[in-house]
């Protein structure tokens, strides 16, 4: 007698959220990125690195349709993206520095902000808008915060409420630049914290990041972007096992112990160290 297979909890399911064929994506008709091939599940959590300048970040924001798409083609959750009505469905989470010491709001009215797609003709909160938005601030543990501005939290804690901005919108999947740099190792501990909650609630997630840090123990992929073009993808584990040292890869005329020449390289092998301390991507 055959028994069933054991799924495992996390396992995502079969439906893709973001499908990219060939895709490239740029500023009028130059591409920055080209020939993408990324499909994206629900309930995966894919870390997108890249050296300064490589253009993950012009990926993402092609996703997003935030500059031109050029070629090939992308479908979000399961229609042409230029189809797609409910945008709200995809959260962009952009770095801090989009909330300055200038902005004179409360964290409450910045989570609030997330709901405006979601508001009919008249656009004010009702009674289930305004929970929505205690709720979203709930999720990232500032729920304590609500009323305090958001030029006197943390860069930790504004980091969340941007999350909570985007989940007030009902997002099914977050996208997120950077959203550790510049934090301290502490409140990267709890941010990770909080995006493991939104995991367990489903939700998905795409990080372009410098450093994976905190973030790592909840990947299940991880993709590289370097000079315009999709060079790994694949689990954490085989990454890193792609990086670990190799004798002499450093002389660009190693041989092995017999004396013979060094093979042809690894396949994906990284032509140089796809994570960038420098810090933002500007390609």
């Amino acid at each position: 007698m055959t028994t069933a297979p054991v799924m495992h909890p996390r396992a995502p399911r079969p439906e893709p959220v973001i499908e990219l064929r060939a895709a490239a994506f740029g500023y009028g008709e130059h591409a920055v990125v080209e020939d993408v091939d990324l499909t994206v599940h629900s309930g995966e959590i894919v870390a997108v690195l890249g050296p300064n300048g490589a253009g993950k970040s012009t990926l993402m924001k092609g996703i997003l349709g935030l500059n031109e798409h050029v070629g090939g083609t992308v479908h979000l959750f399961g229609e042409p993206a230029d189809q797609l009505r409910d945008r709200a469905r995809l959260g962009y989470v952009p770095q801090r520095h989009t909330l300055s010491s200038s902005v004179r709001a409360t964290a409450e009215e910045i989570v609030a902000t997330g709901r405006l797609p979601r508001l009919g003709w008249f656009g004010r909160l009702k009674a289930t808008d305004r929970q929505v938005v205690a709720r979203s601030l709930e999720l990232v543990g500032l729920a304590d915060r609500a009323a305090t501005e958001v030029s006197t939290l943390s860069g930790g804690q504004q980091r969340r409420v941007l999350i909570a901005r985007a989940l007030a919108g009902q997002a099914e999947v977050l996208v997120m630049d950077e959203p550790t740099a510049g934090v301290d190792v502490a409140s990267q501990h709890v941010l990770a914290d909080v995006l493991a909650r939104l995991v367990a609630q489903g939700v998905t997630m795409v990080i372009v990041t410098h450093d994976l840090g905190a973030l790592q123990r909840l990947l299940t992929r991880i993709v590289v972007v370097d000079g315009g073009r999709l060079v790994f993808d694949g689990t954490p584990q085989r990454y890193a096992a792609q990086l670990a040292p190799v004798p002499h890869e450093r002389d660009s005329r190693h041989h092995h112990h017999d004396g013979k020449p060094a093979g042809p390289a690894r396949p994906h092998a990284l032509t140089r160290d796809p994570v960038d301390p420098s810090g933002d991507d500007h390609g």
